[in-house]
C-alpha cells in the first residue's frame, strides 16, 4: 500500500492592506496541516485581497487584478520558505504573473527543497479574459514527492481533454486549485472534478478560494474535497474528505495510490483503459475522424 496524504488549505481571502497581513492568513491555515502530511494545497488567485494594499484602491476595478503582480517575488519566497522549513511539498494555488508583455495566471509547485516548478493555465475561464490574462500552452506531470501528479485549475476541470492527457502521461493525483465566483460555478468544477476522477481513475483534489471581500473582488464559493473514482475501494459517492462550505479552514485525507492501479485492471468500471480501446469506433466522427484519440 501506497498511502499518500493531502491537505487542502479552503482560504477565505479578506483585502489586506500589507504582504504581511496576507501571510498572516496563510500561516493561520497552514498552522493546521498535519505535520506528516505529504501535499499541501492552496487555491487560485488567493492573493487577490492584495489589490486592497494600493493607495487608490478604492478606484481600482477587477480589471486591474494584474497589479498584484507587484507581490509575485515575495509571494514565491513565503511558499519556497515554509516548504522548506516544513519539509512538505506545497502546491501554492495560483498567482496573477507578468512575463514579458503578457499576464498568466500561473500555478507553483514547491518541493521540500525549496525549489519549484509551474503550470501557466491553458483555458482561461470567459469572466478572466477581463483581467488580460494569456493562456498557457503546456501541460506536464511531475514526479515529486511519493505520487505523479498534475495540474487543472479550476475551469481546466471543465475540459476533459486537460486531465486525460495528464492520466495518460502518468499523474495518478491531479490537483486543482480553483476560484469559482457562484455556487453554479462552484458546482461545475466540483462535479467536472468527480467526473475526471471516474473516467480517468485518478485522484482529484479540489480546492476554491472562498469568502465575500466586496467590490472590486469577486466573490467566492466552494467546498474543498478529495475524490477518487466511484467503486468499491472507496466510499460509494467518490468523497475521500470534505471541507465545510466556505469556511477558512483546512480538510485532510489520504489516499492509497496503488489502489488506483489494481482499480484499473479489476474495478467493476474500468474506464482509464476502456475509453480508449474504441477508437475504431470514435475515429468515424468529428471531432476524432482524422486526428489521434486523446
Amino acid at each position: 500500500m501506497k498511502q499518500v496524504k493531502i491537505s487542502a488549505c479552503q482560504f477565505r481571502v479578506e483585502k489586506v492592506d500589507s504582504f504581511e497581513a496576507f501571510e498572516k492568513q496563510v500561516l493561520e491555515l497552514i498552522d493546521q496541516v498535519p505535520a506528516d502530511t505529504d501535499y499541501v494545497l492552496f487555491p487560485e488567485l488567493f492573493t487577490v485581497g492584495l489589490l486592497a494594499s494600493f493607495p487608490d484602491a478604492d478606484q481600482l476595478t477587477a480589471a486591474e487584478l494584474t497589479k498584484i503582480d507587484k507581490y509575485t517575488v515575495q509571494y514565491k519566497e513565503l511558499f519556497r520558505r515554509l516548504a522548506q522549513s516544513r519539509q512538505q511539498i506545497i502546491i501554492a494555488g495560483s498567482h496573477l504573473e507578468k512575463r514579458e508583455d503578457k499576464y498568466f495566471n500561473i500555478a507553483y509547485i514547491f518541493d521540500q527543497d525549496g525549489s519549484y516548478v509551474e503550470h501557466k493555465k491553458t483555458h482561461i475561464f470567459p469572466a478572466e479574459a477581463n483581467w488580460q490574462t494569456s493562456e498557457g500552452d503546456t501541460l506536464e506531470v511531475f514526479s515529486i514527492g511519493p505520487a505523479k501528479i498534475g495540474l487543472a485549475v479550476c475551469y481546466e476541470a471543465e475540459i476533459p481533454e486537460v486531465s486525460r492527457i495528464l492520466s495518460v502521461n502518468g499523474a495518478e493525483i491531479i490537483f486543482c486549485p480553483s476560484y469559482t465566483f457562484t455556487e453554479a460555478g462552484f458546482w461545475r468544477v466540483r462535479h467536472s472534478a468527480q467526473a475526471r476522477a471516474i473516467e480517468n481513475q485518478v485522484y482529484f483534489v479540489h480546492c476554491p478560494t472562498v469568502g465575500e471581500p466586496g467590490a472590486p473582488l469577486p466573490n467566492g464559493f466552494g467546498r474543498s474535497s478529495i475524490l477518487s473514482p466511484c467503486d468499491l475501494a472507496w466510499t460509494p459517492n467518490g468523497i475521500v474528505a470534505e471541507a465545510e462550505t466556505n469556511k477558512h479552514t483546512v480538510v485532510t485525507g489520504t489516499v492509497d495510490i496503488d489502489e488506483l492501479y489494481k482499480n484499473r485492471k479489476t474495478g467493476a468500471a474500468t474506464t482509464f483503459v476502456d475509453r480508449s480501446r474504441r477508437e475504431d469506433v470514435y475515429s468515424k466522427y468529428e471531432p476524432y475522424k482524422s486526428m489521434s484519440l486523446i
